[in-house]
């Protein structure tokens, strides 16, 4: 039996902040598509790997995620002891999660048909893009992306497809949401959410980026530039929130998005004023992650609008 709140424990401190706070099955859902999504991560930022044992990984994985029902259970045996003994990464938490790729996708099947095919469709869509990405990186696998424009199309493949994950999934477990104008407006900031996020991560870790070999801010491209667009995002992402928040969405979905948009503004603020690795305390991120429970409790708005 796979551990998934483990997992998520040891791969990520915010999303094993948020993902509980999700109803079931929902909950269910976005912890695999999580936890597929962080694979593949793991094999695009494998800094020990060149460039071609990377893309063939990611191929691999694909071939996994095609339709994990009718592939042959020994081939994800296999292809997970592989990717275990090559190590790509010294990060524990994300070997644990290489290694448990067999039971990952058995417990796909957990899933409702509609749930499995929204979160398998998207983590093949991330897949794919990773591998063009890893495809575009030199020899030894380090990326640099050359403009502002490189830089959307990066966060789009890695986040911005997630909130248009996240968005589908929504919709298919609370109907409603499918409502005329309701829809539209999620849909219609379910990339910049993701964005956001992403560019605010992007932000805080340069300094690390750099030092593994991938460059992800332009070298022609103001930071403060990416700063604006990082602002324009976040104004985006609260208003997908307000949205789920206003058209009755189960109180989880609302948690579940308000929390990292609440930690991203508050740690571009502190990027503004200290600069790359600047990161929140634990302790300020358990204050707002109380905050937000206090104004839901009272009936209040989430976030404030930007």
């Amino acid at each position: 039996m796979i551990d998934l709140p483990g997992l998520l424990e040891r791969t990520s401190r915010t999303f094993a902040l948020s993902i509980p706070r999700l109803p079931e099955p929902t909950r269910l859902a976005v912890t695999l598509a999580y936890l597929l999504f962080r694979l593949a991560d793991t094999f695009e930022d494998a800094a020990v790997w060149p460039r071609a044992r990377r893309a063939e990984a990611l191929t691999d994985l694909l071939t996994l995620l095609a339709d994990p029902a009718v592939a042959p259970p020994a081939l994800a045996v296999e292809l997970g002891r592989r990717w275990t003994d090559g190590r790509p990464t010294e990060h524990d938490g994300y070997l644990d999660l290489v290694a448990a790729t067999p039971a990952l996708l058995d417990a796909l099947g957990e899933l409702s048909p509609s749930s499995r095919s929204i979160v398998l469709l998207h983590a093949r869509r991330t897949a794919e893009g990773m591998r063009g990405f890893v495809d575009r990186s030199d020899e030894g696998g380090s990326l640099r992306l050359a403009t502002l424009r490189d830089l959307r199309e990066y966060c789009y493949v890695v986040a911005g497809i997630v909130g248009e994950m996240l968005t589908d999934l929504f919709i298919d477990d609370a109907p409603s949401l499918r409502a005329p104008g309701v829809e539209s407006s999620l849909r219609g900031s379910a990339r910049s959410f993701g964005e956001a996020l992403q560019l605010v991560n992007i932000l805080k870790d340069a300094d690390d980026d750099a030092r593994d070999g991938r460059a992800y801010l332009p070298p022609d491209t103001d930071r403060a530039a990416v700063l604006s667009l990082a602002r324009s995002d976040l104004a985006a992402a609260i208003r997908y929130v307000l949205t789920l928040q206003g058209a009755g969405a189960p109180r989880g979905f609302v948690e579940f998005t308000a929390l990292p948009v609440l930690l991203a503004r508050e740690t571009l603020d502190l990027l503004e004023r200290e600069g790359p690795g600047a990161k929140l305390p634990r302790e300020r991120v358990m204050a707002l992650a109380a905050g937000l429970d206090r104004r839901l409790d009272a009936g209040e708005a989430a976030l404030e609008p930007s």
